[in-house]
């Protein structure tokens, strides 16, 4: 998705309490940087404008959660929507963090220490051009990083209105060990989510007309 720039977006998120801006300082210990350390942690790779993350964060206080994305205005509007939603609630936001990270080089701020239970992979770019599709988030070349800080049983919950890039996830998924326990098709017509907190993507493909695409997978 692309965005405007927005020069307010760097100064607030350096100003918020729950924004990182030295994340490979703290590799092998986020767990420390959460409150509640002993909450699960769960993580969404390119969180966007953070609908997904505020909303799913706020209905699980017991679950701490690490939303990462590269783009400066695209964290600034996802700090201000935590913020919304926390405040509607009555709430802090402490059990989320946003982090600027490139997503290909995530092992350089995650490890095994770091007991990640969960990732949330929401509408990635599907890179259709084959030259690109190594930039895929489900590729195989990430999911061989994404096993170095999952636990054993972790799960990966994808969601896509992309047919090729869902079939060719179902395929990288196997090469790299995973496990498929449930996919579909049209999600919002057999859903396999308990709950499932639409993206603001999901809701403009929707209104479309364009099935979405999902399934969750475990190591």
């Amino acid at each position: 998705m692309r965005i405007r720039f927005k020069k307010w977006a760097r100064p607030e998120l350096e100003q918020s309490d729950f924004y990182i801006n030295n994340p490979e300082e703290w590799k092998g210990k986020w767990h420390k940087a959460f409150k509640n350390s002993e909450n699960p942690l769960h993580l969404e790779l390119g969180c966007g404008k953070g609908n997904f993350i505020a909303n799913k964060a706020i209905k699980h206080l017991d679950i701490n959660y690490i939303a990462i994305d590269l783009i400066d205005a695209m964290l600034g509007l996802a700090k201000r929507k935590v913020e919304e939603v926390y405040k509607n609630n009555n709430q802090t936001p402490e059990n989320v963090i946003l982090i600027r990270y490139d997503i290909d080089r995530i092992l350089n701020i995650l490890q095994e220490n770091d007991k990640v239970e969960r990732i949330y992979i929401n509408f990635c770019n599907p890179w259709p051009k084959g030259k690109h599709r190594k930039k895929r988030l489900t590729h195989t070349r990430q999911l061989e990083k994404y096993k170095q800080f999952l636990i054993k049983g972790g799960e990966i919950f994808f969601k896509t209105d992309d047919d090729d890039l869902f079939n060719s996830t179902l395929l990288y998924m196997q090469e790299a060990g995973f496990k498929v326990l449930k996919k579909t098709y049209d999600l919002h017509k057999n859903p396999i989510f308990e709950e499932n907190i639409q993206t603001e993507h999901e809701e403009m493909f929707s209104k479309q007309g364009i099935k979405i695409k999902a399934l969750i997978a475990a190591i």
